[in-house]
C-alpha cells in the first residue's frame, strides 16, 4: 500500500463511494416502488419492470445481495481511508479520515442518494435492476447462506419470509386510495367507486323506498279514482294492493294497459287484475350484489323487501340497486348542500352510507340507515327546530321538521 500513490487511492475511494451510493440508492428504489404501477409495467411488457418485479418477488434475496455489496465497499472505503490518513498525518490521521469519510458517506453515500431514490425509485430501480440479476445469480451461494441464517433468525419470531412477498390491499385502504383522487377523478366517478367497493357491506334496507313513500294501487278503490292515479303515475311499475301493502297482489307494467287505460269507457279493475305480474317478496338483509344476480336470473326489475315477519318494510327495483352502487348522482345537488365554511345543509331522507360517501365521514350505518333516523335514534324522541347538539363527533342543527320526522339538518363545521 506504501507504494501506491496517493492519487490511486483517492481515485480508488471515490469509486467505491459511488458504488455505496448505488447501493444505496437502488436498495431505497427498489423497496418505494409502487407495486400496482409496477405491475401495470409488467403487464405492458415492460423490460427493466419485469426484471425488477421478479427480484422483489423475494426480497429477502434482493436485500442480501445489495447489503452485502454495500457493507463490502463501505468496509474497503474504511480501509483506504485509514491508509491515507496514516500516510498524510500519521497516527492522527486514523480518527482524522475515519471522522471525514463518515461526514461524506453520510452525505454522499446515504443521504442524497436516497433521498433521489425516494423521489426518482423509477429512475434508480430499473436500470439497477439489469445490474442486479446477473449479480444475484453470480453471488448467489454467498447471498443464500446470509438468508439462511437471516431467515433461520426471523422464524424464532414467527416470521417466513417467503409468505411475505405480497403486496395487499384491504377494503378501507382502497377506499381511502380512492378517496385521495381529487387531482386525477372528478368526484361523481370517485363516488361511483367508492360505491362499487363498498358493495359487499350494502343490503337492500340501505336503498329501498320506505314502507311510507311506497306509491301504490288500492284495488278496493273507485274505478275513477284508480284511472287518475295511473294517468299521473311518474313509475312504470307500481305495486296493487287490497287496502294495505301488506296484500300486495302484483305489479302492474303501465305499458300494458295502456290502450284499455286511454279509453277510459271501456276500462275495468279486471283490466289491472288480467296484467298483474306476480310479486316478488326479498329479505331486507339480502346483500346487494346477491339481488341484483337474484333480478338477473329471474328477469325481474321490482320487488318488495320484507322483515323477518314478513311484514313489509320497503320497495326496491333494479334502478334503485343500481343507484345505490354507483351513489345518487343528483344528491349532492338537490338533498345535501356543501357550504364554502365547510357546513353541509341535508335532506333528513338521505341515507347514512351516501353521507358518509358524499363527506367521507364514519356515521355508523348498522342501525338507522336515515340522518333522521340517526338522529331520532341518538335522541329518543324527535326534537325541536333550533335544537344543537354533538352527535358521532359531528355538530350538527336541527332545521326543519314536521310532526313525523326531521326533514332537514345543517351540520356545523367542528371548531
Amino acid at each position: 500500500m506504501n507504494d501506491i500513490p496517493l492519487s490511486i487511492l483517492f481515485g480508488a475511494l471515490a469509486a467505491l463511494l459511488l458504488l455505496s451510493a448505488f447501493f444505496s440508492s437502488s436498495e431505497t428504489a427498489l423497496m418505494t416502488l409502487n407495486r400496482y404501477r409496477l405491475q401495470h409495467l409488467v403487464k405492458q411488457g415492460h423490460k427493466s419492470a419485469k426484471k425488477a418485479h421478479r427480484l422483489l418477488k423475494r426480497p429477502d434475496r434482493l436485500l442480501g445481495l445489495i447489503l452485502l455489496g454495500n457493507n463490502f465497499v463501505n468496509i474497503l472505503a474504511s480501509s483506504l481511508a485509514t491508509v491515507i490518513g496514516l500516510r498524510l498525518m500519521g497516527d492522527e490521521g486514523i480518527a482524522v479520515a475515519a471522522g471525514i469519510l463518515t461526514l461524506v458517506v453520510l452525505i454522499f453515500s446515504e443521504v442524497a442518494p436516497k433521498t433521489l431514490a425516494a423521489l426518482k425509485p423509477e429512475l434508480i430501480a430499473f436500470p439497477a435492476s439489469w445490474v442486479y440479476t446477473p449479480l444475484l445469480k453470480l453471488f448467489y451461494p454467498i447471498v443464500w447462506f446470509v438468508n439462511l441464517i437471516a431467515n433461520g433468525f426471523l422464524r424464532i419470531f414467527g416470521i417466513k419470509a417467503s409468505e411475505h412477498n405480497h403486496t395487499t390491499l384491504n377494503k378501507d385502504e382502497l377506499k381511502s386510495i380512492v378517496s385521495e383522487t381529487d387531482s386525477i377523478m372528478p368526484d361523481k366517478y370517485k363516488n361511483i367507486l367508492l360505491g362499487i367497493i363498498d358493495l359487499e357491506n350494502a343490503t337492500v334496507e340501505d336503498i329501498m323506498t320506505p314502507r311510507n313513500e311506497i306509491v301504490g294501487i288500492n284495488i278496493e278503490d273507485p274505478t275513477e279514482e284508480i284511472i287518475q292515479q295511473l294517468k299521473n303515475s311518474p313509475h312504470t311499475r307500481i305495486p296493487v294492493y287490497k287496502e294495505s301493502i301488506d296484500r300486495v297482489i302484483g305489479f302492474l307494467h303501465l305499458r300494458t294497459i295502456m290502450t284499455q287505460l286511454f279509453n277510459s269507457e271501456n276500462f275495468t279493475k279486471q283490466d289491472i287484475t288480467n296484467h298483474l305480474i306476480t310479486p316478488v317478496f326479498i329479505p331486507e338483509t339480502t346483500p346487494l350484489h346477491k339481488q341484483i344476480q337474484s333480478f338477473k336470473v329471474d328477469k325481474m326489475r321490482i320487488g318488495l323487501a320484507v322483515d323477518e315477519y314478513g311484514d313489509v318494510q320497503g320497495l326496491v327495483s333494479m334502478d334503485d340497486l343500481l343507484q345505490g352502487i354507483v351513489g345518487e348522482i343528483m344528491t349532492e345537488e338537490a338533498d345535501v348542500k356543501t357550504y364554502a365554511d365547510g357546513s353541509y345543509l341535508v335532506d333528513g331522507s338521505v341515507t347514512i352510507r351516501e353521507l358518509n360517501r358524499i363527506t367521507h365521514w364514519n356515521l355508523p350505518t348498522e342501525g338507522p340507515k336515515t340522518i333522521n333516523g340517526l338522529i331520532i335514534e341518538f335522541m329518543e324522541t324527535i326534537p325541536q327546530e333550533g335544537t344543537n347538539l354533538i352527535m358521532h363527533d359531528q355538530h350538527l342543527e336541527i332545521i326543519a321538521r314536521n310532526k313525523h320526522a326531521i326533514t332537514q339538518v345543517k351540520f356545523l363545521p367542528i371548531k
